[in-house]
């Protein structure tokens, strides 16, 4: 199949497009950088420059490139990401996930495009009560933190437009990526011990591995109805449980804990959200009508031998 990734040099879009190819598929790749355009050449794919919120280019691109498959991989999310400040960090993101993907369905539409993916997220979205781990059955958060209230309007639009498309859609909800270009700057705040357990830790994430999001997507293309899926590993975990593993396989000393009061100070409300209250997410339905398996099924092994890591080691050797 001819496939666009449009956000091709993110942490998902540098598994996602050798394996595109390996698997036979002729790729066009777009970057927002002149710098990155050589890496994508390399990879074996047609790369494109291209502003994702430039309405006329990203219709030329997708004429140009003549796609079968869309797949949206675009974010703009900062290294230094504010919690306090949480929809200004993403406002470039939510940008992408609102006007960007408005430019990218109508060009996919125009252009007869015949299966359209999208990156979405499992995690803090989830509604923030009930039991400890959604499924995509589930609402997502009706009253979000006030600094989250943004974002979380973003991901609706996403998942909405992208269901609404006469373009066949498929919203894919990756878990907390890590793994190469995903988790370091987390793990430099893990070094630097700024990343401590605030309060109980109760607070439930599902985490995904960089290379199983790229399958994931791979699956997806030809796999599965229209609709929503949870891409995440098969152990949502609280804080207070996955933290110090991370911690370890940084190379970290075990990470402080600080009162809830004093997590309020640091982080605002969107600290305390994310460390004590949040959900996590079912993987099931990803398994059952998508085929898809995690080469990275948990996160205490994908901490340990997998934060600088595509695969594990055997299978890397295997191949």
């Amino acid at each position: 199949m001819r496939v666009l990734v449009v956000g091709a040099t993110g942490a998902v879009g540098r598994q996602l497009v050798p394996r595109l190819i390996a698997a036979g598929h002729q790729v066009s790749a777009t970057t927002r950088s002149q710098d990155k355009m050589d890496s994508l050449r390399a990879a074996g794919s047609e790369p494109y420059l291209l502003d994702g919120l430039d309405g006329d280019a990203v219709g030329q691109t997708v004429a140009r490139a003549e796609p079968d498959v869309v797949i949206h991989e675009m974010t703009a999310i900062p290294a230094n990401l504010s919690l306090r400040r949480f929809d200004r960090s993403f406002a470039a993101t939510n940008r992408l996930r609102t006007t960007g993907l408005d430019h990218l369905l109508a060009a996919s539409a125009a252009q007869g495009v015949r299966r359209f993916i999208a990156q979405s997220y499992a995690g803090w979205p989830n509604a923030r009560s009930g039991g400890p781990v959604k499924t995509e059955a589930d609402a997502l958060d009706p009253n979000p933190p006030a600094a989250q209230a943004e974002s979380i309007s973003a991901i609706k639009y996403l998942e909405r437009a992208v269901q609404d498309s006469p373009v066949p859609g498929v919203v894919l909800r990756y878990g907390s990526l890590y793994g190469p270009g995903a988790s370091e700057a987390f793990t430099a705040l893990l070094r630097r011990r700024q990343m401590p357990v605030i309060g109980d830790g109760a607070g439930v994430w599902s985490f995904l591995h960089v290379t199983d999001a790229a399958e994931a997507t791979v699956l997806a293309m030809a796999a599965g109805t229209p609709g929503v899926y949870n891409i995440v590993d098969d152990e949502p975990a609280t804080v207070a449980q996955w933290l110090p593993v991370m911690a370890k396989g940084a190379g970290a000393k075990p990470p402080r804990r600080v009162p809830a009061w004093l997590g309020r100070l640091l982080g605002g409300e969107v600290g305390i959200s994310v460390m004590t209250q949040v959900r996590g997410s079912s993987n099931a339905k990803a398994k059952r009508e998508l085929g898809w398996q995690p080469i990275w099924p948990t996160w205490r092994d994908g901490f340990l031998r997998g934060l600088d890591r595509a695969v594990p080691a055997e299978l890397d050797e295997a191949a």
